[in-house]
C-alpha cells in the first residue's frame, strides 16, 4: 500500500483548464427522435457506418430529456490522442448541469460545442493512436476518466488523449471497469492528495453508500483509517460491507451525536450536512468535499481546513486504483448496467432514484 500511496504525480492535467479541440470528422445529416419510457429510438439515416458511429447526444443545454441515440460522425485521433472502442460508460449525477459540458471551458464561457456525447468515465479497446502515440498499443484494454470539456464515451468510439488512459484492471469486466474511473479518482483525491490520510485516523464519510462515498469508504478502510460512515436504513449493512466500523443512519439519527475527533469528513452530500459537520472535526483536521465549496470562516472558528475540489483525469493514481482491485482490496460498486440505446432513462434514475453504487452502460460486448 505505501508503494501506491507514492505515486502521487499527475497524469493529464486538470479539466478546468483550456483543452485543445478535437478534430472529428463533418456530420451527417441524420434524423432521429426520443423514444418512449427512458429509452432512445434510432430513425432510419443513410450515412455510412465505415465513418459513423451509434451514440447518445444532446443538441440543446437541459437535462436527460435532451439526450437521443442517434447516428453520429465517428471521430479520428488527433496528435497525441488514441481512438477507443468504448465497451461500456458510466455515467455521474449532475454532469448535465455542469458549465464545461456544454462549452470548451470550465465557467461556460465561449461558444456551444452542442451537440455534445456525455458520461466521462470509460472502459475499453484502443482502436487506433494518432501521430506520436506510442503507448499504448492498439489492441490494449484500457480505461480512464474523459477531461471534462470533451465529448464522453456514451458512444461506440471517443477519441481522447493518450496520457489519460491506462491498462484496465485485469480482474474484472468492462462494465465493472467503467464505474471506476471519476468515483475512485474522487476517493483518492479526496483521501490522498487532499487530506494527506494516515493510518489510524478516523474518517467520517458523509453519503457512504453512494456511487462515489462507496469508495470513499473502501479506500480509507483499505489505507488503515477508522471508518464512520452515514447512510439510509436500507445500507447500513452494505456499508459496514465496504468497511465502515460504524454506519449512522442519517434519517434517524443525528451523527453529531454518535462521532467526534474527527480527523478527516468527507462531505458527498452538502448543505446542512456539510454545515454540521464542522463541530465533530477536531483541531487540525480538514473536511474534504465535492460538493459546493465550504465556508472559511467556518473552517477558521472551529480551527480545521476547508477543501473543495474538482476530480482531475490522473493516470498513476488509475494505476494504483487497478492494483487494488485485482489485488482484491477495492470492488467497483454497480447499481445497474443499462444498453446504451437506455442511456436517457439511466440519467432520469440519476435524478429520482436512490443508488447503492454506479449506473453503467454496457456499449458493447
Amino acid at each position: 500500500m505505501q508503494a501506491l500511496l507514492n505515486r502521487r504525480g499527475k497524469g493529464y492535467g486538470s479539466p478546468t483548464g483550456a483543452l485543445p479541440n478535437r478534430q472529428i470528422m463533418r456530420e451527417s445529416a441524420c434524423s432521429f427522435s426520443p423514444g418512449t419510457a427512458g429509452g432512445l429510438t434510432e430513425m432510419p439515416s443513410g450515412g455510412s457506418r465505415m465513418s459513423t458511429m451509434h451514440a447518445v447526444r444532446a443538441h440543446t443545454r437541459g437535462g436527460p430529456e435532451q439526450l437521443v441515440y442517434e447516428e453520429a460522425p465517428r471521430p479520428e485521433p488527433g496528435p497525441g490522442e488514441v481512438l477507443v472502442a468504448v465497451k461500456a460508460a458510466s455515467m455521474t449525477p449532475t454532469e448535465l448541469t455542469w458549465p464545461q459540458t456544454w462549452t470548451h471551458s470550465s465557467d461556460g464561457s465561449g461558444p456551444e460545442r452542442t451537440p455534445i456525447i456525455p458520461s466521462h468515465e470509460f472502459s475499453g479497446v484502443v482502436a487506433a493512436r494518432g501521430a506520436g502515440v506510442d503507448s499504448p498499443a492498439e489492441g490494449t484494454a484500457v480505461y480512464g476518466l474523459i477531461p471534462f470539456t470533451s465529448d464522453g464515451a456514451a458512444a461506440e468510439y471517443v477519441a481522447l488523449p493518450a496520457a489519460v488512459v491506462t491498462a484496465k484492471p485485469a480482474t474484472i469486466d468492462h462494465d465493472h471497469a467503467a464505474a471506476l474511473p471519476l468515483a475512485a479518482l474522487s476517493a483518492w483525491q479526496a483521501l490522498v492528495d487532499h487530506a494527506d490520510l494516515q493510518a489510524g485516523q478516523h474518517v467520517l464519510v458523509q453519503g457512504g453508500a453512494g456511487g462515489v462515498g462507496s469508495y470513499v469508504v473502501q479506500l480509507a478502510a483499505g489505507l488503515g483509517a477508522h471508518v464512520s460512515a452515514t447512510a439510509a436504513a436500507a445500507d447500513l449493512e452494505f456499508v459496514k460491507g465496504l468497511g465502515a466500523e460504524q454506519v449512522i443512519d442519517y434519517a434517524h439519527d443525528r451523527f453529531e451525536d454518535h462521532v467526534r475527533d474527527v480527523d478527516v469528513v468527507v462531505d458527498l452530500v452538502g448543505g446542512a450536512t456539510q454545515s454540521r459537520s464542522w463541530s465533530v472535526l477536531k483541531p487540525g483536521g480538514v473536511l474534504v468535499t465535492l460538493v459546493t465549496p465550504p465556508d472559511e470562516q467556518e473552517a477558521a472558528r472551529h480551527g480545521v481546513r476547508g477543501v473543495y475540489f474538482i476530480v482531475e483525469p490522473d493516470r498513476n493514481a488509475l494505476r494504483s486504483i487497478a492494483e487494488l482491485v485485482d489485488d482484491g482490496r477495492l470492488r467497483p460498486v454497480l447499481d445497474r448496467v443499462l444498453p446504451l440505446t437506455e442511456t436517457r432513462s439511466g440519467y432520469e434514475a440519476l435524478e429520482t432514484a436512490k443508488r447503492r453504487g454506479k449506473i453503467v452502460i454496457h456499449v458493447a460486448d
